[in-house]
């Protein structure tokens, strides 16, 4: 939901309710924005103010944000197509383990995909959260308004799907899973040290022949 902290700052935020009502909300706000639908990139905003677009320029929440806890587990939750990002999500889990603070034990993430129709949208949103769980070890929870609403087990299988487009809900227990990956640790530098190595690698045989 939209969260205003004055009149020209909002942003795209998640809000948890706790039952207790001396008990503080939870809020995550959304980090890696999408161009012109939440924020208008340098020398646009002509673009925006003509076609009247409302809520077009949300403010970025902090790269690394708490989860909040349900029963004594760790949830943190990433907005839409946030979770296509697997090294910003790496950096939530390492940089909270590295400062002592509570590390996830699940990944919640919310969606609307309206946007998208009957597209292959649907089904490569899943893909890219199965690929988030098994580079975490976590499991991750979908919710969604048309899907695709599911539970993704720490080794990126579907276990539990709701039918695309069709109202319904899943009851299920889930597992939480602490520990740091491989991924999590070192996240993305592995790769680029190995294509850098295969590139510097191919340039050096060429100049031998």
């Amino acid at each position: 939901m939209p969260v205003a902290d004055g009149q020209d700052h909002y942003t795209n935020s998640v809000i948890g309710i706790s039952p207790n009502p001396d008990k503080p909300f939870y809020r995550y706000d959304k980090h890696h924005l999408v161009p012109f639908g939440e924020f208008i990139p340098t020398g646009f905003r002509w673009f925006v103010d003509w076609m009247r677009i409302p809520l077009g320029d949300f403010a970025a929440g902090n790269e690394v944000q708490q989860p909040f806890a349900v029963n004594n587990v760790w949830i943190m939750p990433n907005i839409c197509y946030e979770d296509l990002f697997g090294e910003e999500i790496a950096r939530q889990l390492g940089e909270n383990e590295a400062e002592g603070k509570p590390v996830a034990n699940l990944l919640l993430n919310v969606s609307n995909l309206a946007w998208y129709g009957e597209s292959s949208a649907i089904p490569q949103h899943l893909q890219i959260s199965r690929a988030r769980a098994l580079e975490t070890g976590r499991t991750m929870l979908r919710s969604t308004n048309t899907g695709a609403t599911a539970i993704i087990s720490p080794k990126g299988k579907v276990l539990h799907l709701l039918a695309f487009d069709q109202q319904g809900v899943i009851s299920a227990k889930v597992q939480g899973y602490s520990g740091i990956t491989p991924y999590v640790r070192y996240r993305n530098l592995p790769f680029l040290f190995l294509a850098s190595g295969t590139l510097l690698l191919g340039w050096w045989l060429g100049r031998k022949k």
